[in-house]
């Protein structure tokens, strides 16, 4: 097999982060061992790059790292020229932002905002200084035009100065990869394939790679990115750094209706670029399509889990209390514990034996706070009369902890999991779930209906009747429990591994190597050969261990 050089860009994840977004590269990396990857990270915090990387497999031969969170000022500045230059580009990525979405102005929005794009991008190339020229007054001024011309939005035309300065502030943030050194030989310049592992601000650098270079570019989404900004810029404020107002505050709405407008932008720019888009789910490749994806260019691969870490469970069905029902992941609002607890009350009239544990990977504490309130609430005498953990019809544990070492342990409690989500993108747990072989009771939202596939029962979202009917037709027959339960493990075990999807991902690159995706004039495909680079007498390398500065500078 030839060897391929993969340009990994990663934002907030990949090599620091150990969540599902790290785990799924981190397999990935690993599962390519024939090939070479250079990881580029934009980091979103101080902190994550404190905590240190993860350990990296030798075949990951460069890192480098980008701060999103740290002023990015360069110290230069523009001459009048170079000012003037600014000035039109910039004019025409506000144009973009700030003109009409309807379908006659659409696509002349979008042009502007991908010249707007890849003009400052090679000013930023040539000169520098962007960070002092995205916060000066030209660049405000530039704001309040688009802002007030025809066809701006009702949202927008009522900016303010303070709102102006505020996106200007948060502009210049995303659109700090258009200043960085990662473009050229070495550097992406010198990859075969870019593969930005989210959509966003990500895939930018894949985006400039392409633009000045010719790399082809791969985009995998398991969460979109757009719909994520869409939640985070709700009017219940922000869900992660670097959204909302001052001080993480909401965001004022004229200030959202920008960012919403630069975040479809970017996303209709990605999609019509890249020569290839793996989404994680049908969900999100519905998302991506009515962006602007051409469909033959869409090709769906599922997250890969570890099912070796839920064999044990999975392989014996007798295993939990029959009585309990189980509950798995981040307590926050999306989740609905609300729901849960109202459901769970009206299976405990039918069911009076029957417990619930709510096992937390993590949680936001005001929320947790007000579950277990909700709890004391609906089962007053039984709380008070409880004596341990054991006797409380309601548990709140943590994975990691004395009755719940690992997730595998948490799903074993019981023979029946529930997810009732009111906001879910690709269900991890009810991956794991259903490779521990559990029965499952979902609500029918995200990718749910997708992972599931007829192999557990599906109710509307916050409706807390239908879920509990559910809950009870499954505690009252057992053997279709244990049926279901079976036919879930064995098909998250032919879609939801790790070796389908690092199969897929190899086949993603050689297709794209193959069929010439940016190439460069001059170029010879797989010119290079995996033996290359180990040591023996098969060919001559053009590089050896011993000059990485010839390994970078090596054609393929």
């Amino acid at each position: 097999m030839p060897l391929v050089r993969i340009g990994l860009l990663t934002e907030g994840g990949y090599p620091y982060a150990a969540g599902e977004a790290g785990l799924w590269c981190d397999r990935l990396v690993r599962g390519l061992p024939q090939h070479e990857f250079e990881l580029y990270a934009l980091s979103r915090s101080a902190e994550q790059e404190e905590r240190g990387r993860v350990p990296l497999p030798r075949q990951v031969t460069r890192v480098r790292t980008a701060p999103l969170w740290a002023p990015a000022d360069d110290g230069r500045t523009h001459s009048r020229r170079e000012r003037r230059r600014f000035a039109a580009c910039f004019g025409e990525l506000v144009r973009g932002i700030c003109g009409g979405s309807a379908s006659a102005a659409g696509p002349a929005m979008a042009e502007a905002f991908a010249a707007g794009l890849y003009g400052l991008a090679e000013l930023a190339r040539d000169q520098g200084g962007m960070y002092a020229a995205l916060r000066s007054e030209t660049a405000v001024r530039a704001l309040e035009a688009g802002c007030r011309a025809p066809g701006a939005g009702r949202a927008v035309r009522e900016a303010r100065v303070p709102d102006l300065l505020e996106f200007a502030d948060e502009l210049e943030r995303l659109l700090r990869p258009l200043s960085l050194d990662w473009y050229g030989e070495p550097g992406l310049g010198a990859v075969d394939v870019c593969h930005a592992a989210a959509g966003g601000v990500a895939a930018v650098p894949g985006l400039l790679a392409k633009r000045f270079c010719g790399v082809p570019l791969l985009v995998t989404e398991y969460g979109v990115q757009l719909r994520a900004h869409y939640l985070d810029q709700g009017p219940d404020g922000p869900a992660g750094p670097g959204a909302g107002g001052p001080g993480g505050g909401p965001a004022r709405p004229a200030v959202r209706a920008l960012l919403a407008a630069f975040h479809v932008r970017l996303a209709g720019e990605i999609y019509a670029r890249a020569d290839l888009l793996t989404p994680g789910n049908a969900h999100a490749r519905r998302w991506q399509e009515r962006c602007g994806a051409p469909r033959e260019r869409v090709r769906t691969v599922y997250p890969g889990m570890e099912a070796d870490r839920f064999a044990a469970v999975g392989e014996d069905p007798g295993c939990g209390d029959p009585d309990t029902l189980v509950w798995v992941g981040r307590v926050e609002p999306a989740k609905d514990l609300i729901g849960l607890l109202h459901a769970f009350a009206e299976v405990r009239r039918a069911a009076p034996h029957t417990r619930l544990r709510i096992f937390a990977t993590s949680a936001a504490p005001g929320y947790l706070a007000d579950c277990r309130s909700l709890a004391a609430q609906l089962f007053p005498d039984e709380a008070a009369d409880a004596r341990t953990a054991g006797e409380n019809p309601v548990g709140f544990e943590e994975v990691g902890g004395p009755e719940a070492p690992s997730a595998a342990d948490a799903y074993a409690a019981g023979r029946i999991v529930l997810l009732s989500s009111v906001i879910e993108g690709f269900p991890i747990s009810l991956v794991e779930a259903m490779l521990c072989g559990r029965a499952t009771v979902s609500t029918d939202v995200g990718a749910v209906c997708e992972v599931i596939g007829g192999t557990g029962l599906v109710v509307p979202p916050r409706n807390p009747r239908a879920l509990a009917d559910a809950c009870l037709a499954l505690l009252g027959e057992p053997e279709r429990a244990q049926r279901l339960g079976a036919a879930a493990r064995a098909r998250a075990l032919e879609l939801f591994t790790v070796e389908q999807n690092v199969s897929a991902f190899r086949e993603s690159y050689l297709w794209l190597l193959a069929r010439g995706a940016g190439r460069r004039e001059g170029e010879v495909p797989f010119a290079r050969p995996a033996e290359a680079v180990v040591p023996g007498h098969w060919t001559t390398p053009t590089w050896s261990v011993a000059d990485p500065a010839g390994a970078e500078g090596a054609a393929v």
